[in-house]
């Protein structure tokens, strides 16, 4: 079987490891959990990191810290996965959509503004599939109308939009290191922000609002969200390599792209804009409407022929949990609902070999040409 994502644990992994279990700090006490924090902040160019249990959790105290109330809207594309809405709708928010963008599968930043009211709290930005969001407009619309931006970086690892790093644009941005991930703990995610009273908001929520002086007094109520120095420690080596991480999935990405370009019958990840190169976290492949073959007609051959495959994001509007909700009734988004339906993406982990990738590469063009 080729999977969808192989990681690759081949820098210091091991190491900290042996560091972890010989010194017996295996819990989120440990002095990895900080050097972790430290290392992303860096990495981002924000101020503070507070590692987390996984993205998710990420987003929700992400959301959370801003301050909504209820019905405070945020506004986030209806192309991404569900956790971005879930986010805002456990806060008490109520998520407002806008439709992607074709080339690159991210919000249509020319979408944005109609959807601003009196009660839009934040811009939740969410970078694609290794492609960055188009920044700018969103900045100059959140000083425009004094709102927040969430960025969600979970799939941006190393991207940078005209050459500031991603995770570095939101008063908070979010992280995951679920294994493909280009920096993975297995399980894992992190808040960054510049802010410092942010910093201790998410520290203190994290940690199930456990009072200095009072332990356990508690004033409000939080969450166990604390990553343990075992993770953290697989995070800090994999960050020590994210500039030979990009190096090679843009090897992997590019190669797939030269591979597939004379086959007329699919859309490929757009390779770079004016402010970014592609990073290719996954590599995305819509099936466009005039093909001979359906997305499930090729994800099925490839499946015969031990090769993973994974569906794009289905539209949060088309959730049934949130129809259940009542919310977007009545709502379309073009591009969302194409995409969702005609998407796939094939291998592209770390791990891949160049034998495999080769493999791939035969089978989809034999599909195509059979």
């Amino acid at each position: 079987m080729i999977p969808v994502n192989t990681p690759r644990l081949n820098g210091n992994e091991k190491k900290y490891l042996d560091e972890c279990i010989t010194s017996g700090w295996i819990s989120s006490e440990g002095p990895f959990v900080k050097k972790f924090e430290v290392a992303m902040a860096q990495l981002t160019n924000q101020k503070f990191g507070v590692a987390v249990t996984n993205g998710t959790d990420a987003l929700e105290l992400a959301v959370r810290v801003i301050g909504v109330g209820e019905g405070d809207e945020i506004i986030l594309p209806s192309f991404c996965i569900i956790s971005c809405a879930q986010a805002i709708i456990q806060n008490g928010a109520k998520p407002v959509l806008v439709d992607v963008d074709p080339e690159t599968w991210n919000m249509d930043t020319n979408k944005v503004a109609e959807k601003i009211t009196d009660r839009t709290k934040a811009i939740m930005v969410v970078h694609t599939y290794g492609m960055p969001v188009d920044m700018d407009p969103i900045i100059d619309l959140a000083n425009d109308n004094d709102l927040f931006i969430i960025e969600d970086a979970a799939e941006a690892h190393g991207q940078t939009y005209h050459g500031d790093p991603c995770g570095g644009f939101g008063e908070v941005s979010t992280f995951s290191f679920y294994p493909n991930k280009h920096i993975t703990t297995g399980e894992g995610g992190m808040v960054l922000s510049f802010d410092r009273e942010v910093d201790e908001q998410l520290r203190y929520y994290r940690n199930l609002c456990f009072q200095p002086n009072k332990r356990f007094v508690h004033e409000d109520l939080g969450y166990n969200m604390r990553m343990t120095n075992l993770q953290a420690a697989l995070g800090l080596a994999q960050t020590e390599q994210i500039e030979a991480t990009i190096e090679r999935k843009r090897e992997i990405g590019n190669r797939y792209r030269e591979a597939f370009a004379n086959l007329d019958c699919f859309e490929l990840p757009v390779k770079e804009k004016p402010y970014a190169e592609n990073v290719y976290w996954v590599f995305g492949m819509v099936v466009k409407d005039s093909a001979p073959f359906t997305r499930e007609e090729i994800c099925n051959h490839l499946a015969e022929k031990a090769i993973g495959t994974r569906p794009f994001f289905w539209g949060m509007h088309e959730q049934p949990v949130f129809k259940k909700m009542g919310l977007f009734k009545n709502e379309k988004y073009p591009v969302t609902e194409r995409i969702s339906r005609n998407g796939f993406y094939i291998p592209l982990g770390l791990g891949l070999s160049d034998e495999d990738q080769e493999t791939v590469i035969e089978v989809v063009r034999g599909f195509v040409n059979s």
